[in-house]
């Protein structure tokens, strides 16, 4: 069994020595452990800084490239070093890497394929009490668009086994968290959560700027993600609602017809006629992107086999 653990990193020289230390030599049920740091564009010693903790794995971006692709390119580096299982975790020390054997053992004893680390947002105390509320209603909203049910959605500590890292298709640049539980949602991918207790606070965040900038970003990756597997079911009730609202003047109208003394309500017709053909117009583009959906699924199996061939030669 070959465990890689990928860090994605920018500028992380004063924390990551703190994650690699951490990091177990040995675990049960492990064979071979590798540590792979993802440098996305940083001026400072993050590299020299690996390198002094016996890292030999990178993969270097000329420049930031955002955490979205740092995550896609590890992932697809650690599937070419003959992965079984892929832990995620980060470079500013926030998730204790003494956890992984946890976060990695629903996976080994074959009861998951994704495992996504809790970290008790409620109990983080450096969290404001708007950015933990923020964090509940991300993940509920989160949890229903995927048709999961998981208590901390937004967590980038977690694990993955190769067949569900083989499936994995990331297409936002801003972040992989919420899209990727998305797919695993609506492709049947077996999920479980592992508690763990967060490190103390070493920086902001650079994913964002502010608690607003996240949830806009985040809800946008949630939406485009939900689209792109349920189209359907968002254009469907689009065009329910304007059909719905266009029978109410279109009736009264009728009613005008056959009542003399109002005279028809043409008015009534034409805004009743305008809900309508939006109606007709959303059920439409239903139907074109369901053909998408469908299409989108067929190239995913594609690129799951290329992967295999790329990465298994």
């Amino acid at each position: 069994m070959h465990l890689c653990v990928q860090i994605p990193c920018l500028n992380e020289e004063e924390t990551l020595s703190a994650v690699l230390a951490k990091i177990p030599k040995k675990i049960p049920g492990v064979d071979t452990i590798t540590i792979v740091v993802i440098d996305d564009g940083s001026s400072d010693n993050t590299v020299a800084v690996a390198k002094q903790h016996g890292v030999t794995h990178f993969v270097h971006h000329p420049q930031r490239r955002g955490l979205a692709r740092s995550f896609q390119d590890g992932i697809l580096y650690c599937l070419g070093q003959g992965a079984d299982v892929i832990v995620n975790t980060d470079g500013d020390n926030q998730y204790p890497s003494e956890d992984i054997p946890r976060l990695i053992e629903p996976i080994l004893a074959g009861r998951a394929d994704m495992v996504i680390a809790d970290r008790q947002v409620q109990k983080i105390t450096h969290f404001s009490h708007a950015k933990k509320l923020l964090q509940k209603l991300g993940t509920w909203t989160l949890n229903k668009a995927a048709h999961t049910n998981l208590p901390d959605g937004p967590s980038g500590f977690r694990a993955y086994s190769r067949e569900t890292a083989l499936r994995l298709n990331v297409v936002t640049n801003f972040s992989y968290a919420m899209e990727t539980i998305v797919q695993a949602g609506h492709n049947g991918t077996a999920i479980e959560s592992v508690r763990i207790e967060v490190n103390p606070k070493t920086r902001e965040s650079r994913l964002f700027n502010s608690s607003a900038e996240h949830v806009l970003r985040s809800g946008g990756a949630i939406f485009r993600a939900f689209v792109m597997y349920r189209p359907y079911a968002l254009f469907l009730s689009i065009s329910a609602t304007l059909f719905i609202i266009g029978t109410i003047p279109f009736g009264r109208f009728l009613w005008g017809v056959f009542d003399n003394k109002t005279g028809g309500h043409i008015q009534s017709l034409i805004f009743g006629l305008v809900f309508m053909v939006a109606a007709l117009f959303s059920f439409t583009l239903g139907v074109i992107a369901d053909l998408t959906r469908i299409n989108r699924i067929t190239q995913e199996k594609q690129l799951e086999l290329t992967r295999r061939l790329y990465t298994e030669r």
